[in-house]
């Protein structure tokens, strides 16, 4: 097992290369096909009323015209030895692991990230408690209820949940709940947990709920699937006929086996989301991964769009290698393997 997890993290390692690669060349190789020079480049982070010299010093001082291998070394080794920033007045350093600096606000990439992924963090780990709590549980009971009317308004819904976008069931939401109703705080207002639990969870509530719609609709329907396979299986009457109690039947036969590919979706899905849950955040106008991830393409902010590619990356690697190692805990015959 520790073999397989060393070899795992060098892949990781290697892919994270590969994706910073291919995020460089698209933001830095591709314009220079198109035909922009470094001064085009450089005319994105000025004013308006910027003049030629203006716009070429700002090139040079963003190194525009080194080579592409050069920029691409020097962001490289921003992130393993930390980098030197010339600012003008001045040379400040920035210690490793360095993403860069912003070209617009001029602070450094990584600790903006920082800043902003507890937000992520509180979004993600509340809406996938929801989701799975309630998907899973309304999957099952639609199995073993097969044709009732629960199962067939339970998977009404889940389709209904599957089909809206989130930026839709995000704004009537909070049109009923927060405008109308009152029963929510302001969304965009965010509390640290550790500042005031209570305003933290009452803020979040809404999010939560809105986004677990979207993703538990999905657990139900793969939920109840898996349950109706399962539930037909041979080893299912074996263990009735034995004599053991249907709840055991269900829980520790049925539905662990059907765990797997629930496992396998929770992993890329909560990767995703770590990553930034660009739709949700935007519509609650939360400031988490998302939100600054929206705000960085629109500013065509290189060095924040290059920070939350390897940041998103990052966590969906580490989830999928978490996925695999729980294989072994939810099916046996991964161990035998």
């Amino acid at each position: 097992m520790v073999t397989y997890i060393i070899k795992r993290l060098i892949a990781a390692v290697m892919l994270l290369f590969v994706v910073s690669i291919a995020t460089f060349a698209i933001f830095f190789l591709v314009p220079r096909l198109a035909g922009m020079s470094a001064d085009d480049l450089a005319s994105r982070y000025v004013g308006k009323a910027a003049n030629a010299e203006i716009i070429h010093d700002t090139a040079v001082r963003l190194g525009f015209y080194d080579p592409l291998v050069v920029q691409y070394g020097r962001f490289v080794k921003g992130i393993f030895l930390g980098v030197d920033r010339n600012y003008g007045p001045g040379v400040e350093h920035c210690p490793a692991p360095c993403l860069g600096y912003s070209y617009v606000t001029q602070n450094p990439v990584l600790p903006d990230l920082l800043d902003r992924l507890p937000v992520t963090l509180s979004l993600a780990s509340g809406a996938v408690v929801i989701w799975v709590v309630f998907g899973v549980a309304t999957g099952v009971v639609s199995a073993l209820r097969r044709g009732s009317f629960f199962d067939r308004m339970s998977m009404g819904v889940a389709l209904a949940g599957v089909s809206l976008p989130i930026f839709f069931t995000g704004i009537v939401s909070l049109a009923i709940f927060r405008d109308k109703l009152g029963l929510v705080g302001d969304v965009a207002d965010w509390v640290p947990i550790e500042e005031d639990p209570l305003t933290w969870a009452n803020n979040l509530i809404l999010p939560w709920v809105t986004l677990a719609f979207l993703y538990a609709a999905s657990y139900a329907r793969i939920t109840r699937a898996g349950m109706l396979e399962t539930m037909g299986e041979d080893y299912i009457r074996t263990a009735r006929a034995k004599g053991l109690p249907e709840k055991a039947v269900v829980m520790k036969h049925g539905l662990r086996a059907t765990l797997t590919p629930l496992v396998t979706m929770l992993g890329l899905d909560l990767g995703l989301l770590l990553g930034g849950a660009v739709l949700t955040e935007s519509t609650f106008s939360l400031p988490g991964l998302g939100k600054y991830a929206v705000d960085a393409i629109g500013h065509n902010d290189l060095p924040q769009v290059m920070g939350v590619t390897l940041f998103a990356a990052a966590f969906i690697v580490v989830a999928n290698l978490i996925v695999d190692l729980l294989y072994a805990v939810v099916d046996p015959r991964v161990r035998l393997g």
